[in-house]
C-alpha cells in the first residue's frame, strides 16, 4: 500500500513519536477504527498543545485547564488538524493509549485491537471539510491494510466509552464522512 510506510507510518503524516504506546497483545488483530475529537485548551485550535500533550511535554502552567492533565499519559495514532494536516504519534502496529476504559460489541480493552484518530475540534463546533477528506483518505488506507476494519467497525469514542466520553460529538457529521469514504 503506497500511502503507508511499514511498519505502519503514513506517508502524508509528519512523525512525532510518542512514548505513550506499547506492544499489542500477541495474536490480536486490528479490527476497529476509533474517531476522537480534541482541542487544548477546550475550543481553542492551533498551537502546540495537543502534540505536547501526546509527547508528555505539555507546559502545565500554560493554561489553567492543563492542571487536570498533570498525570495523564495518552496518545492517539494520529491527529488531523483543522487544515487537514496530519501528525502521526504511534505506528499502527503498536497499541496507542487512546480509548481508555472501553468496549466495542461486548469486547473490552479497545486499545488492544483498535486504531485511534484524533480530529482537532470539539463536540459542538463543526469540523472542517479538509478534516473529513483527510480522515476518509486515511480510513480507506486502513481498511485496505487491515481487513478486520470495515465501515461497520468505525466508531466514535463516545460509542466505545458511553457516559464517559462524548467525542467526536454531535458536530461530527457521520453521514458526510461515510459519503466521502
Amino acid at each position: 500500500m503506497k500511502d503507508v510506510i511499514p511498519p505502519g507510518w503514513l506517508v502524508q503524516a509528519r512523525r512525532a513519536p510518542s512514548p505513550n504506546c506499547d506492544e499489542r497483545p500477541a495474536g490480536v488483530d486490528i479490527e476497529l477504527l476509533v474517531i476522537h475529537g480534541i482541542s487544548l485548551p477546550p475550543a481553542q485550535f492551533g498551537g502546540p498543545y495537543i502534540e505536547d500533550f501526546f509527547l508528555n511535554r505539555l507546559d502545565l502552567d500554560g493554561h489553567a485547564y492543563f492542571e487536570g492533565l498533570r498525570d495523564v499519559r495518552v496518545s492517539a495514532h494520529a491527529l488531523i488538524r483543522r487544515d487537514g494536516g496530519v501528525v502521526q504519534f504511534v505506528p499502527f502496529e503498536k497499541r496507542a493509549w487512546h480509548a481508555g476504559v472501553s468496549s466495542f460489541r461486548g469486547r473490552a480493552r479497545c486499545n488492544d485491537f483498535s486504531i485511534g484518530i484524533e480530529l482537532e475540534g470539539t463536540d459542538d463546533i463543526p469540523y472542517e471539510d479538509a478534516q473529513y477528506r483527510r480522515l476518509a483518505q486515511i480510513a480507506r488506507q486502513l481498511i485496505l491494510a487491515y481487513p478486520g476494519i470495515d465501515e461497520a467497525r468505525i466508531a466514535g469514542h463516545s460509542n466505545i466509552a458511553p457516559g464517559r466520553k462524548t467525542d467526536p460529538g454531535p458536530a461530527f457529521d457521520w453521514q458526510h464522512f461515510f459519503d466521502l469514504l
